[in-house]
């Protein structure tokens, strides 16, 4: 049954990232309902979306070659503050970690929710972001490592959130975006995977069979991709992650 459950949330999953993103909404309870431990359901989460990264940035490589200027400032940030995250998800307890996932949560619908408005205001504001970003600033540097320890602690959200800073480095090129957002979440990710895999934090079965899911799941819904509209898919994830939320912080609180 565990196993029919988390193949399922990884088809549905695998769908909705296709569609409108948000898949994490559902392998990461998925693996909680099935009895993985909280911080095991976190680090095997991030295993089972890694494909999905790889695999996207694979297809936009000639849109991230474009800026090979940014690519390995990026990688390094991305690699180290990845794995930072991690380091710190590793020394929180599972009771700990209990307490912070409805807000984890919430932060991650609010961002989902609202990206694409605090993209659309941050891009015509982007004249003073891309003279930032041509200084090469600390300030952008240290957001960016920010957002990429958040991405090797929690997973749920990362893509919304780095979209916003791209938009904030003065990208404007959509194509460039979602490759190398694609490519800063495969970083963060792969080497969240090797510090969780180091400590035995990843349960490999049931990640395995959600990877298995989400990828064809993700393939599928690619191709019929034309039968729904994304804004039906997109708000239903919302609803389902606000409602997902209030069930945590219940669960929590009362």
């Amino acid at each position: 049954m565990d196993i029919i459950i988390l193949f399922g949330a990884g088809l549905f999953a695998g769908a909705l990232n296709s569609l409108a993103g948000g898949g994490s909404f559902v392998i990461f309870p998925a693996l909680l309902f099935v009895g993985v431990p909280p911080i095991m359901a976190n680090a095997t989460n991030t295993f089972a979306c890694l494909p999905g990264y790889g695999s996207g940035a694979i297809g936009f490589k000639e849109d991230i070659l474009r800026h090979k200027d940014k690519l390995l400032q990026y990688s390094i940030i991305s690699l180290i503050a990845g794995y930072l995250g991690a380091e710190a998800v590793l020394r929180v307890s599972d009771e700990q970690f209990s307490g912070l996932i409805p807000w984890l949560m919430g932060f991650a619908v609010l961002a989902f929710s609202f990206g694409g408005k605090l993209n659309a205001w941050m891009a015509e504001r982007s004249s003073n972001s891309a003279r930032a970003a041509k200084t090469g600033s600390i300030l952008t540097a240290g957001l960016l490592a920010l957002i990429c320890f958040y991405g090797g602690f929690f997973n749920a959200g990362l893509g919304i959130i780095l979209l916003a800073y791209l938009v904030l480095a003065g990208f404007k090129d959509l194509n460039a975006m979602n490759g190398l957002k694609l490519l800063i979440s495969f970083l963060v990710s792969i080497t969240a995977v090797v510090r969780f895999a180091m400590s035995g934090s990843i349960e490999w079965q049931s990640g395995t069979v959600a990877l298995v899911g989400a990828t064809i799941g993700g393939f599928v819904a690619a191709k019929y991709a034309y039968l729904l509209p994304a804004s039906l898919i997109r708000n239903f994830v919302i609803v389902y992650g606000i409602g997902l939320t209030v069930y945590f912080f219940y669960g929590q609180y009362f």
